[in-house]
């Protein structure tokens, strides 16, 4: 059997499979944690010529394509027709989340990873969908990272301001930091769905094997112990700010109430001393 090579890419936050799949006429509903499978016939309407079918591809509902045995021209024409439902993909830097790996079937004793293939003794069934599952994920995650990178020097900027005396912050601008942390925590603790594991994996203990080492591998637990434990101290971050904020409006408004009862004060005595009517 020909070696299999694989192609994973972030290419947004979301995609709806279900509207995928009834373009496609495939009958079923999709849930978050499978992905959308697209071969066969289904494929070459899409690409508009007869493909092999060792070529497939995988669409993942948080934003991750994973293609199978294509060429590049291949993937060109299904990232086309994966933009006319998602109209937010930016076809511009399609690539800047990537992955490539491959799988090598050969005599060897045990399954060996490296950082560019998995070399396996024999062929199984369930090898190209878990792999594709562990590199989307990875892709996905490496997205989420540099978006948390950006809230980070969001973040930075607001404590620079602090530090030179610049104390009030908007509620708008603590609402909009607050509603990326929020995204950024849903699309990777609850959307990538780091710790559920394909339905294969629960019935088959070689497919239960074979994907905790690629998750292993990979590092996808650590990196989603990280992503989360740098969440909380964003959180943390922001709950000061609003502290802040919020004592800063409190002490503003004393101090107007204590304007006005020192003016009422100053009305009372002038009108007693005869100076005002």
């Amino acid at each position: 059997m020909m070696d299999i090579s694989f192609k994973a890419m972030a290419i947004t936050n979301e995609m709806d499979l279900n509207k995928i799949a009834l373009q496609c006429g495939i009958p079923k509903k999709f849930t978050w944690e499978e992905p959308l499978i697209l071969k066969g016939s289904i494929l070459q309407a899409i690409i508009g010529k007869k493909v092999d079918e060792s070529k497939s591809v995988l669409v993942f509902s948080f934003g991750s394509v994973v293609f199978i045995n294509h060429t590049p021209d291949e993937m060109k024409a299904i990232f086309k027709y994966l933009h006319s439902f998602e109209p937010e993909i930016d076809m511009k830097n399609i690539d800047r989340y990537t992955d490539d790996y491959s799988l090598h079937i050969n005599e060897t004793e045990s399954i060996e990873l490296t950082d560019e293939y998995v070399v396996v003794p024999e062929y199984e069934l369930f090898y190209p969908e878990l792999i594709s599952t562990v590199l989307a994920k990875s892709v996905a995650l490496e997205k989420t990272e540099e978006q948390l990178g950006v809230i980070h020097d969001r973040l930075e900027t607001m404590i620079d301001r602090l530090e030179r005396g610049k104390l009030r912050i908007g509620n708008k601008e603590l609402a909009r930091t607050t509603a990326k942390i929020l995204r950024h925590d849903y699309n990777t603790l609850a959307y990538i769905m780091i710790l559920d594991k394909p339905d294969i994996t629960w019935t088959s203990s070689n497919a239960s094997e074979f994907y905790d080492k690629m998750m292993d591998f990979f590092e996808l637990n650590d990196r989603h112990l990280i992503l989360k434990s740098k969440t909380e101290i964003l959180y943390n971050i922001i709950e000061g700010f609003s502290t802040i904020s919020h004592s800063i409006r409190g002490l503003f408004v004393e101090w107007i109430v204590v304007i006005l009862i020192v003016i009422e004060i100053v009305i009372t005595i002038l009108q007693i001393a005869g100076w005002l009517p």
